[in-house]
């Protein structure tokens, strides 16, 4: 037998338009929600296994002594109490928001530059746009690590370049003072990212505006800085707020260039760094899951931060309507 159908009785006999049986209809529609979750159960099970799953697991483990040998035993607050009184904890705080505070403002200086110089037409244009995003896609590699490391050693490129000019510094993976700065030369060199975003927003801006400005007797400063900057301010915005907690979860570049030590005299131990060191060198589990989730609070205690202070210079369009 067919599907059974309803006909509308409010309607003349030559018109009568032909239904769904009600029940035909649900059997229909849970036949389409049964395939959508077949289809999304390989995702669904991904994310409950390998992201849920180790998420909870490390929010219990936080507050437990565990080493990966014994089983967990609750300590409470114990190792959040531990953390603040480790003096390498707080040292690896103080490397991560030094390196935060210096390497997200040059790296998206150097972005918002270059994206102002590539909006202008050019001979050319797709190939610079393509070379300068190029490092963002082998930048966080291990081998541009091996790469940068062998750059900044002692008697290499750096060195003697630095050393031609008359600063004579030495190799900056060596020395303490100047190691970290070369995790921020590289974290700059992979402006292409927010380049890219920086030039989609640009491309957003009404010539009008430029045109009206500069018949008005506007200069260039002043045209970027009162027509740019505003209109451009949600990407940017938005490029703040992702750079900022990319750069709290730096590590691969920390690891490798440091040789796996995160130093020299703890210079690169950052936060990352050390978490891993107390996880799976130390084997304090229970310690780093603590770690982690201190992390998770202190990125979200930051965004929403940004998030309260867009209200003061991120300038929508839908806003000013």
């Amino acid at each position: 037998m067919g599907t059974p159908v309803t006909l509308v009785k409010d309607s003349p006999p030559d018109i009568r338009k032909v239904r769904p049986a009600p029940a035909a209809v649900k059997r229909r529609g849970r036949r389409e929600n049964l395939a959508g979750y077949l289809f999304m159960s390989p995702w669904i099970a991904g994310f409950l296994l390998l992201t849920a799953g180790p998420m909870v697991a490390s929010l219990y483990f936080a507050f437990t002594d565990y080493n990966l040998f014994n089983s967990p035993k609750w300590i409470g607050f114990g190792n959040f109490t531990k953390m603040f009184d480790d003096p390498r904890w707080q040292r690896s705080v103080e490397v991560t928001a030094k390196y935060v505070v210096i390497g997200t403002p040059l790296k998206l200086l150097l972005a918002l530059g270059v994206a102002l110089l590539l909006a202008q037409s050019r001979r050319g244009q797709a190939f610079y746009r393509a070379a300068f995003y190029a490092p963002s896609l082998i930048g966080a590699s291990v081998s541009v690590g091996f790469v940068w490391r062998a750059l900044f050693s002692d008697d290499a490129v750096v060195d003697r370049t630095q050393s031609f000019f008359g600063f004579d510094v030495g190799g900056w993976v060596g020395n303490p003072d100047w190691i970290l700065y070369s995790l921020v030369a590289l974290t700059v060199w992979q402006f292409g990212a927010p380049m890219v975003i920086f030039l989609a927003g640009l491309k957003q801006v009404p010539k009008e505006l430029y045109e009206a400005a500069a018949m008005d007797g506007a200069g260039p400063f002043r045209r970027f800085w009162n027509i740019t900057l505003p209109m451009i301010s949600p990407v940017l915005f938005f490029n703040v707020l992702l750079e900022t907690i990319h750069s709290f979860q730096i590590f691969g570049s920390a690891y490798v260039v440091s040789n796996g030590y995160c130093g020299p005299a703890d210079a690169t131990l950052v936060y990352t760094c050390y978490l891993y060191q107390q996880g799976f060198k130390n084997a304090q589990m229970g310690f780093a899951s603590a770690m982690a989730w201190m992390l998770l609070l202190a990125v979200a205690l930051v965004t929403a931060v940004l998030f309260w202070s867009q209200k003061k210079w991120v300038h929508y369009e839908e806003a000013a309507r």
